[in-house]
């Protein structure tokens, strides 16, 4: 008694493979193949590219936020003073910084100075964010204590000022020289309040890897930023850095259940979230319109599948006359199809991990054949394009093309084996 092969046997592969290969002249449909695996590759590695750059620049951004802003800021909703003003200083910010660096998942908590003063040497100015933080506190700053381009030595903070090298390039400066700092808030006197100017030496120099804050930021003594902003005995903010930033809303609560009544807390997703929200939209609409284009490059599969179901109707006729069942017609012409689709997704997915790995070197050939400037840090935050290869973001890619490939070929399969044999040769 005969016994019916299992599906995918290995004629139905021999068959398959001798269709693939066929030159044109045997009526096949080599041409196309190629056309389809090209476009399926090209897709693929487009898809990788995206979101590998996708994930790096958000990683990158996050990364700069994180490694020199405070995850949580703590600080008062202020109070009406005799004057009518209102105070949001701090008095008791030694005894709040303690209580916040209890708080289980809070790495430290250290009071703040801010203000905004400008910067001079000699014939140039710059506007600056000073930040008034102890020694200590500003040791424990990645982006700053850490920085892969710094210049001068941190444990003479006590003595002068670290600045950005943004903020160094613009003034002109160097380690060892003296800026001015020039705050309009300063000595009240009978005739009205006299600027405050006072001259620090530059200790250290550091890049933090954005833009927006090497070109803005300087940390000063907190001792010396009391005198300077007139904030004797008082601090401005806390500042909180906590063990796992992604999950620091949790934390939010607790934090001002230690701080006391009277504070408020602004996280770093508060700041930068409306941007991390814009960021996610685009992300999902690129995902999109790149999936539409592994679409159209899968479709090249049906058209070329269909002529080859029509060059091949009488080979279809005579192996269905010797006995080939429909369901091992319709699986020889599947494995065609599917097998570009699985080859031009291993190359894409091949070139887009390369070119994920190489991007510095890729982006510097591109800036050096464009001339230069085709990336500007003033306008994009960072330094350079980031690309960042997860595992998730391929495996996406790979299931969205395999997936569109197999099922664009299911159906000029099952046209091959619904193909009438007697129709098939009778005109042979």
């Amino acid at each position: 008694m005969a016994t019916t092969p299992p599906p995918f046997s290995r004629f139905e592969w021999m068959i398959a493979w001798r269709y693939l290969r066929a030159r044109r002249a045997e009526g096949g449909v080599s041409v196309m193949t190629w056309i389809s695996l090209i476009g399926i590759t090209l897709a693929v590695f487009a898809l990788i590219a995206t979101l590998s750059v996708r994930s790096g620049f958000r990683s990158e951004f996050v990364g700069t936020i994180l490694g020199a802003n405070a995850h949580v800021t703590l600080y008062s909703h202020g109070q009406v003073t005799a004057e009518g003003n209102i105070d949001r200083t701090l008095e008791d910010y030694t005894e709040m910084a303690a209580a916040a660096s209890q708080v289980p998942g809070v790495i430290r908590a250290a009071p703040l100075i801010k203000g905004q003063v400008m910067a001079n040497l000699r014939q140039r100015n710059a506007g600056v964010e000073v930040f008034g933080i102890a020694a200590a506190d500003l040791e424990a700053i990645p982006g700053v204590a850490q920085s892969e381009e710094s210049l001068g030595d941190l444990e003479r903070f006590g003595d002068g000022v670290a600045i950005g090298s943004g903020v160094a390039r613009e003034l002109g400066v160097s380690v060892g020289d003296r800026i001015k700092l020039i705050s309009p808030n300063g000595v009240k006197t009978p005739f009205g309040t006299s600027p405050r100017i006072n001259a620090y030496e530059v200790v250290y120099i550091f890049t933090a890897g954005r833009y927006d804050i090497d070109r803005t930021r300087l940390y000063m003594p907190f001792d010396a930023a009391q005198a300077f902003f007139n904030r004797e005995g008082v601090a401005d903010e806390i500042e909180v850095m906590v063990a796992d930033p992604e999950k620091v809303d949790l934390l939010v609560l607790p934090l001002l259940r230690a701080a006391g009544q009277g504070i408020g807390a602004w996280t770093w997703r508060d700041a930068s979230g409306g941007f991390l929200r814009a960021l996610e939209v685009e992300d999902n609409v690129m995902f999109i319109i790149l999936s539409i284009l592994v679409l159209i490059a899968t479709m090249n599969i049906v058209s070329g599948l269909i002529m080859l179901v029509k060059n091949k109707g009488r080979d279809i006729g005579i192996l269905r006359t010797i006995g080939l069942s429909e369901g091992s017609v319709m699986r020889v012409f599947f494995i065609c199809g599917a097998f570009t689709g699985v080859i031009g997704t291993l190359c894409g997915v091949v070139l887009g991990c390369l070119f994920a790995i190489y991007i510095d070197p890729i982006f510097s050939f591109v800036n050096y054949a464009m001339g230069g400037g085709v990336w500007d840090p003033s306008i994009r935050g960072i330094y350079a394009l980031p690309a960042e290869l997860n595992l998730p973001d391929v495996l996406s890619a790979v299931a969205l093309s395999l997936g569109l490939s197999f099922v664009v070929t299911i159906f000029p399969a099952r046209r091959a084996a619904r193909l009438n044999p007697v129709e098939a040769l009778r005109y042979e």
